[in-house]
């Protein structure tokens, strides 16, 4: 043991060579000797800083000293002396805990009178689970994480089990199925994005049919998360800011209940953050869009329904020209507002694009997806592969060159990809998708 303790402390002296730092830290890297950036790549985010702990020639020094002679200092190395007990050794006494708090792992002995091999006690006449797992161990989530807490009246645990392990197989098996199993070859991240405000506004019996139909999409390991609606307080699918917060509670309750461990997020926008501090824009923006000030969306955030928020840009490119704020400038505005409401304490933050479809410079590439990330408003950027017009004329993605440029932020970058309208087919619309992002949102219905 005590060797195991010398030989760690030697191998954790010799690894501790480099380091990575924040600008706060790095107070003058251009003047410090220790500093390493110039071994890093050009395409390198300019948040990130290298330091040596241990200069090349130190680390050098360092490995001799513990090496030469046979290891002769490694082995002959103690551990800093402090205050430590051994339970084992005669003289030293370990407190114990009395009455309910003992506790003991896995290796602790079986307690005095109790059997090895015992079973669960159940109550008379109930069945008995462990973990809401089936027996066999094969993962496979139980009824009670599918469909709720309560069992439907003459139904039992195994069977309700064994028809929500039968809904999730026959789920791998549509096409939306299909598709989260490319995706997930492909080394996408998979959300699935869905619609449940008609649903929920159809009745109860329509809602838990449809929670239940993406409860059990979700429930494979393939899926990150559910993005439950779009266009929330925009569409006119809501009337009053109490609706929309009976609609957010009901989904993610019901969600977190049909989906376990799932994260859900909402798709909208804030008009007024791009106003900057224009009060007769902020003004109008909140008269024109009531249900999307500030103050409400964070009221669905502060209750912990959502786990992401997606704001899109779609207002920027001209809906701010009577008070003329240009495109650059909304965007810039936009994401100072969100930065500085500190919205990425409460959920995930991620921009919406719909606007690099068709053709576009590489210069409106670089700025609407990188800014939002670089700016530290954003976590991510989504881009919509495909958007129609109200005339039905549809554009689609087309610049892949640009895109492929933006390599150190893959993974921040996702697809919104509608299963619906491929460009050739699904399998190959997904595998030139990889090429570019990192994560994918599989439009269902």
């Amino acid at each position: 043991m005590r060797f195991t303790l010398r030989r760690a402390l030697a191998i954790g002296a010799t690894l501790a060579v480099v380091g990575v730092m924040t600008p706060g830290a790095a107070y003058s890297q251009d003047d410090d000797p220790r500093s390493c950036n110039d071994l890093m790549g050009a395409d390198t985010p300019a948040f990130v800083m290298c330091h040596w702990l241990a200069t090349p020639e130190e680390a050098r020094d360092i490995a001799l000293f513990w090496g030469a002679n046979d290891s002769a200092n490694l082995k002959e190395a103690t551990p800093q002396e402090g205050k430590f007990l051994d339970c084992s050794s005669p003289g030293d006494v370990c407190p114990m805990p009395e009455g309910d708090e003992i506790s003991g792992d896995e290796n602790s002995p079986i307690p005095e009178g109790a059997e090895d091999g015992g079973v669960p006690e159940c109550e008379a006449g109930q069945e008995c689970a462990i973990g809401g797992y089936e027996a066999g161990g094969d993962g496979t989530v139980s009824g009670s994480e599918l469909g709720g807490s309560k069992l439907p009246v003459g139904a039992t645990t195994k069977n309700v089990t064994l028809q929500d392990t039968a809904a999730v197989a026959a789920a791998a098996q549509t096409p939306t199925g299909q598709a989260i199993t490319a995706a997930k070859a492909d080394g996408f991240r998979v959300w699935i994005d869905t619609e449940l405000a008609d649903d929920w506004k159809a009745g109860t019996t329509t809602f838990a049919a449809a929670v239940k139909r993406i409860g059990a999409l979700a429930a494979r390991p393939e899926v990150a998360g559910i993005r439950f609606t779009s266009q929330l307080g925009y569409n006119k699918n809501f009337k009053t800011a109490e609706e929309i917060n009976a609609f957010v509670t009901a989904a993610s309750t019901a969600l977190r209940q049909a989906a376990p461990g799932k994260r859900l997020g909402v798709h909208t926008v804030v008009p007024e953050f791009a106003c900057g501090a224009n009060a007769a824009c902020k003004t109008e923006m909140r008269k024109q869009y009531p249900l999307l000030v500030p103050e409400q969306l964070e009221t669905s955030l502060t209750a912990g329904g959502i786990d992401q928020i997606s704001l899109d840009t779609g207002l920027l490119y001209g809906g701010y020209t009577p008070w003329k704020i240009s495109a650059e400038q909304a965007q810039r505005n936009q994401w100072i507002q969100v930065r500085a409401s500190s919205w990425d304490v409460l959920a995930q933050v991620a921009a919406e694009e719909t606007g690099l479809v068709g053709q576009v410079t590489a210069e409106q590439v670089a700025s609407r997806v990188s800014k939002p990330v670089m700016d530290g408003a954003a976590q991510q950027v989504n881009l919509w592969t495909r958007v129609q017009n109200a005339q039905g004329t549809a554009s689609r993605l087309t610049a892949w060159d640009e895109l492929k440029k933006l390599t150190p932020i893959q993974r921040r970058m996702a697809a919104v990809y509608d299963l619906t309208t491929p460009e050739v087919d699904v399998t190959t619309d997904l595998k030139k998708l990889s090429e570019v992002f990192g994560q994918i949102y599989l439009t269902t219905a």
